[in-house]
């Protein structure tokens, strides 16, 4: 155990002794390094791993301190500064004054009014989906993941690019080629030169040209073409007013990638893991279709029924406790702090891991366990505010949580009314934590319809 000074109280971890260890958990099992950390040493530990030192706080108070309270003490860390690279100085991956200009930005895109208006195409794309998926009635399994893919991006291209993003079907390819090398990075800590020809460097060199080439093309059709309050409008107006004009196209494209992968991985995973734990639990699915029934009938959603379904609502909820889109949140302290009265030095590497902040015992009763009825909206199973945040918390909240919302619940209640999606047997379900937490390799189910 970490030896404890009397002015500076550090928090406890294994020994250097367990590096090596700690290291294979680090590459090949990452959310059981997090739970062993929380389970074997508490609400604060700290793990020396090579030549980083990681300090992980798994308390809402901690949480709170960290993301909101002193905010502007803790960059982004570990895993996002790898994923600069493919990303540049995105929304996700950016600091200071850039953020703020960015997030004013797009920040009315996401207004409510705005997002009220959006509801028919979510709507619409909702209601291809469930045509797609019920042309496989009673054929061969189809990857659910895959077409929760193919929804969330056209949901953002329709929304918040007034684009038609069905040509670009390698958007999801090339980010999973971004998502593997940044793990790749964080977990070899950077120590093997990009140039190396491995594969996954190689894969990801070509993703990252290929990203480019989308976001060139995204702009060079709006060219000429009317303004609009749509993101692309606004960057495409926001590089204008650059004085150097590299510096604009170069801000533009960071933002367009960071956008791209932002705006539909997070959500697409969630709806993954939703029909899973559905299929688990075949009386959610039946609760969720007789709401679906009740509040819909046969016609597509409107913003109006988001408050209508509220069961389905909560089945969301519960799906992102359990398997929260964003699994942790790395930083990096820029100066000396104290969190929970354990001292954390300046650049020390600092997580917070809303996996198993979510499956903390002492806030979550029965912890594991899938039960959507925690969300009830009388509050009779309240939870404190910061020890539930799966669109992270503080200033860098998610933009696009309400839409993201929106897709989830619309989507899940269509399916629900119509289909029943099961996966193919013997098939196993792993979570894969990469910059999202995805189901790893897809997710085959097959489809009946309601009868």
């Amino acid at each position: 155990m970490t030896v404890v000074n009397e002015t500076h109280r550090t928090p406890p971890g294994p020994s250097r002794r367990a590096t090596f260890g700690l290291l294979r958990k680090l590459v090949g099992n990452r959310l059981g390094l997090m739970s062993y950390a929380a389970e074997t040493f508490g609400d604060a530990s700290r793990m020396a791993i090579g030549p980083k030192v990681l300090y992980f706080f798994n308390h809402p108070d901690h949480a709170k301190h960290v993301l909101a309270d002193n905010a502007a003490n803790y960059h982004k860390g570990i895993g996002l500064v790898q994923a600069r690279r493919a990303l540049g100085d995105g929304l996700l991956t950016s600091e200071g004054e850039l953020w703020r200009e960015q997030r004013r930005t797009i920040q009315p895109v996401f207004q409510h009014k705005r997002i009220m208006r959006q509801a028919g195409a979510v709507a619409g794309e909702a209601a291809d989906l469930v045509g797609r998926l019920r042309a496989h009635d009673g054929g061969a399994p189809v990857d659910v993941l895959q077409e929760m893919t193919g929804f969330t991006l056209g949901v953002l291209g329709r929304t918040l690019l007034d684009t038609d993003l069905a040509g670009f079907d390698g958007v999801g390819h090339s980010f999973e080629a971004v998502q593997d090398q940044a793990m790749f990075e964080m977990v070899t800590m950077s120590m093997v030169p990009t140039w190396v020809p491995l594969p996954k460097q190689v894969r990801f060199r070509r993703a990252r040209k290929e990203l480019h080439r989308v976001v060139e093309q995204l702009v060079a059709d709006r060219a000429g073409g009317a303004e609009g309050d749509d993101v692309l409008s606004r960057l495409i107006a926001s590089t204008r007013r650059e004085d150097d004009p590299r510096i604009g196209e170069k801000r533009m494209h960071d933002e367009l990638i960071t956008l791209l992968l932002a705006g539909h991985e997070t959500t697409a995973s969630t709806l993954g893991w939703t029909c899973h734990l559905v299929d688990e639990h075949p009386e959610v699915g039946e609760r969720l279709h007789a709401e679906a029934v009740e509040v819909l009938g046969d016609r597509l959603p409107e913003y109006e029924d988001l408050r209508r379904l509220t069961y389905t609502t909560m089945v969301v909820e519960e799906v992102m406790r359990l398997y929260p889109p964003v699994w942790i949140l790395p930083r990096t302290a820029q100066a000396d702090d104290e969190v929970g009265g354990y001292h954390v030095p300046a650049g020390a590497d600092v997580l917070v891991c809303p996996y198993t902040l979510h499956r903390h015992p002492a806030f979550w009763p029965h912890p594991d366990r899938f039960d959507p009825d925690r969300f009830h909206p009388d509050g009779t199973t309240g939870h404190p505010r910061y020890a539930y945040i799966p669109f992270g918390a503080g200033p860098r909240f998610c933009v696009g949580s309400s839409l993201g919302m929106m897709e989830a619940v619309f989507v899940i209640a269509m399916i629900a009314r119509e289909l029943r999606l099961t996966k193919v047997p013997g098939y196993e379900v792993v979570a894969e934590p990469m910059l999202s937490l995805r189901v790893r390799g897809g997710l085959p189910m097959t489809v009946s319809v309601h009868g």
